[in-house]
């Protein structure tokens, strides 16, 4: 019990970390769950449960602030979810080690977008249609690997939409709602395979909603996203490295 209430901090420091910028915390909370002995597809099924739980709540304060694209989020909200639980299914069929390389791959690239990715200003924003077709796109590309790797799919959705012309908090928010339902039908798709630990769940579920109300507000009205994005990049590369580590001298 006392793994699942430390779990629960965990969960609170993460989810509030990563709601100030805009993602959910499964990609981060996977590899320490995994690292306090949690079976893997357990920490997959239950980071995207926390996933969707966090970017609720975190959801309904962006609702209120009028940062939620709904023109953008609706269409891609089709393509990525039904996606996610035939991404779930294929993890299972996949080696251990492949599927940790992968993960490991998705980390260095969260972490590169964090530090490195500067969108160009542009004088026009892209047009509706276009914002749908690629829109679409990444949302089908984002929702595979979302429960392929245990994630909600949002770091590969923001970027492109910051590309597309839309503003990066508008972006934030809009793919925190949309991450809501790929993580759920993620987790779904997880849990038909019984990976559950109720437990587990109850405790970091409690961490989580809280993590995402706190981070919400700092995100909307007091932090500037940029240096906390920064510092996300920094935490993410550090787990990568780690789990490299494990890969190669620890097998």
């Amino acid at each position: 019990m006392t793994v699942f209430a430390v779990a629960g901090f965990i969960t609170l420091f993460f989810t509030t970390l990563l709601t100030i910028a805009g993602v959910g915390a499964a990609f981060i909370l996977i590899p320490v769950f995994m690292t306090m002995g949690i079976d893997l597809h357990v920490a997959m099924a239950t980071a995207l449960l926390l996933n969707a739980i966090a970017m609720m709540f975190a959801s309904y304060r962006f609702y209120k602030k009028d940062l939620i694209l709904w023109s953008v989020a609706i269409p891609i909200l089709f393509v990525a979810t039904p996606l996610s639980p035939l991404g779930a299914f294929v993890s299972k069929g996949l080696d251990r080690s492949l599927l940790l390389w992968l993960f490991v791959a998705f980390l260095v690239f969260a972490a590169g977008m964090m530090l490195f990715y500067k969108p160009k200003p542009q004088k026009n924003q892209a047009t509706k249609t276009r914002q749908l077709v690629y829109g679409c796109g990444i949302g089908a590309f984002a929702g595979f690997l979302g429960g392929l790797l245990g994630v909600g799919g949002g770091n590969f959705i923001v970027p492109v939409l910051i590309g597309l012309g839309v503003d990066p908090k508008k972006a934030s928010a809009t793919t925190s709602f949309i991450v809501i339902f790929s993580s759920l039908s993620g987790f779904l798709g997880h849990a038909t395979i019984g990976n559950i630990s109720a437990p587990l769940l109850g405790f970091t579920a409690l961490g989580s909603a809280l993590g995402a109300v706190v981070g919400a507000w700092l995100m909307t009205d007091k932090l500037n996203q940029t240096q906390v994005k920064r510092m996300v990049g920094v935490v993410l590369l550090l787990i990568a490295g780690k789990m490299m580590w494990s890969l190669l001298f620890q097998a």
